[in-house]
Formats: C-alpha cells, sequence, structure tokens
C-alpha cells in the first residue's frame, strides 16, 4: 500500500470538526499481528494498569498500558510509522514529537471514559494546543463495545477547565452540559486498520464495554515540535524526537518482537 497524503478537504475537516477519521489504513491482517503479539507479550501485561474512570461502575475497570517512550517494539514502531506520522504532521503543519503510547484493553465488561480534553490534561506540560492524538483500531470498534465518541467542533471551544474523578480529568460538567446542547454527538465506529486522529480540544469519551467483543487500540499522542514545553524535565523523559520508519522497518520490528517473546518458549 503507497503511503497517503492528505487532501486539502481531509485537512478542512480536521480543522473544522476537530476529528478525521482514515478508513483501511493498514490492513486487517496487520492488526492481528499486532493482536498475537500484545496478547502473549509478558512485558505488555507487567505494564498493564486498571484506572477506575467511572466512581460508581464496580467493577468496569479501564484497562491500558502507557509508554512515556519509544522502544524497539510493535507497539513503538507503529508510533514511528511514516504512514501515521505523515498525515499527523499534516494535521499539525509541521515536525510533531511522539508524547506518549497507551495501548487499550477494552475487553468485555470493562470500563472506558467520560468526557475530557487531552489538553486538559496536558495543559500544564504545553503553552500551546498544538497537540493531537491518533489511535489504531486492532479490533472493531463499535457502538456497542464502547467506541470513541467525540463533540463534533468541540476543538474549536478552546480549552475547558477540568476536575477529578476517579482515576482521571473530566471536562466541567457544567460546560459540558452547554457544548453537549449546541454540539452534535459523534460515535466513531471503525474497523481494525482504521485510524482515528483527534485535536488535543476536541471533547472525547467512550462507555464501558458491555459486549461479547474486545475492543483494543493503540494511541499516540503527537505534540508540534515547535510547541513550548513547560516542564523541561518531562520533556527529557518523554518529548521525543521521531526516526520515522517506512513498511519494511516496521515489519521488521515487529519481526524481532514475536521472535523475542518466543525465544524463552523455545
Amino acid at each position: 500500500m503507497p503511503e497517503r497524503a492528505l487532501s486539502e478537504e481531509q485537512i478542512r475537516q480536521f480543522d473544522e470538526d476537530g476529528y478525521l477519521i482514515i478508513e483501511e489504513l493498514f490492513d486487517p491482517e496487520e492488526m492481528e499481528f499486532i493482536l498475537q503479539v500484545a496478547h502473549v507479550d509478558p512485558q505488555l501485561a507487567a505494564d498493564t494498569k486498571a484506572n477506575k474512570n467511572f466512581e460508581d461502575d464496580e467493577g468496569l475497570d479501564t484497562v491500558l498500558a502507557y509508554r512515556g517512550s519509544l522502544t524497539d517494539d510493535i507497539y513503538s514502531a507503529y508510533g514511528r510509522y511514516q504512514r501515521i506520522v505523515g498525515p499527523m504532521e499534516e494535521l499539525l503543519r509541521g515536525e510533531v514529537f511522539h508524547y506518549y503510547t497507551l495501548i487499550m484493553q477494552k475487553n468485555p465488561q470493562s470500563g472506558g471514559w467520560q468526557y475530557h480534553q487531552d489538553y486538559g490534561y496536558h495543559y500544564q506540560q504545553f503553552l500551546f494546543p498544538s497537540y493531537a492524538g491518533c489511535m489504531v483500531a486492532l479490533n472493531p470498534a463499535t457502538r456497542d463495545n464502547g467506541c470513541l465518541k467525540v463533540y463534533k467542533g468541540s476543538n474549536r471551544l478552546g480549552r475547558i477547565d477540568h476536575r477529578a474523578s476517579g482515576s482521571q480529568l473530566i471536562a466541567d460538567p457544567e460546560r459540558l452540559a452547554l457544548a453537549a446542547d449546541a454540539l452534535e454527538e459523534v460515535y466513531c465506529e471503525l474497523e481494525p486498520g482504521s485510524v482515528l486522529y483527534y485535536h488535543s480540544n476536541t471533547l472525547h469519551a467512550s462507555d464501558p464495554n458491555l459486549s461479547s467483543v474486545p475492543r483494543w487500540t493503540l494511541i499516540y499522542g503527537y505534540v508540534a515540535s515547535t510547541n513550548v514545553c513547560i516542564q523541561p524535565d518531562d520533556a527529557d523523559s518523554q518529548y521525543a524526537y521521531l526516526d520515522k520508519m517506512d513498511a519494511a522497518q516496521v515489519g521488521e520490528a515487529g519481526r524481532r518482537h514475536w521472535e523475542q517473546i518466543q525465544a524463552p518458549l523455545l
């Protein structure tokens, strides 16, 4: 599959709506291989934590692994993949740095996220909201299994105050209610291999997965290289230059990761 460039219409849509879906950026077989690795990866299992993002939903923890730096594994390879990073640089108008990786493991009967903006979290780290997330669907993401939902155009509201609720920060409920009256709520359903880009001020959330179908995703946070980092120590640990990879390099990284996992079993 050739590398893709965004059209002017796609960039305009992202600017106006605060999100952009690119269908079938990857083949489903590629996503199935990532899942194959992830399901038996002992390091991923060790890094995985459970957050309680819904105070009144006992047992519906939000399960994920957080990575603040890029390593030599398949998850980081996709975070460096030109096919992902190239469109992100077009959307943020220039070179981007990696900020974090999340491996979201939304199995049946697990939780999601209340409405928030990523800049609500990272306002203390960066001066400008020149920041965006990228979600790669490994399983089908549907309304039934708690796909991401957004308020269309909420990126144009600016940053909303946030407060703690459970294990996460949430957008101010009164301001959120006003946004809900003024804006359309969109469920971002994705097939495996499709990708969702969303601006740091876009209000987004996901319902708990009460279905029998898992919803695993890779989420990458990118920040414009020209953004001003307010906390230098944080920049040293996470704000990393991206050495982009092509398809062959990503494939090789995946092979190495798989062989590393399999070696102790031989």
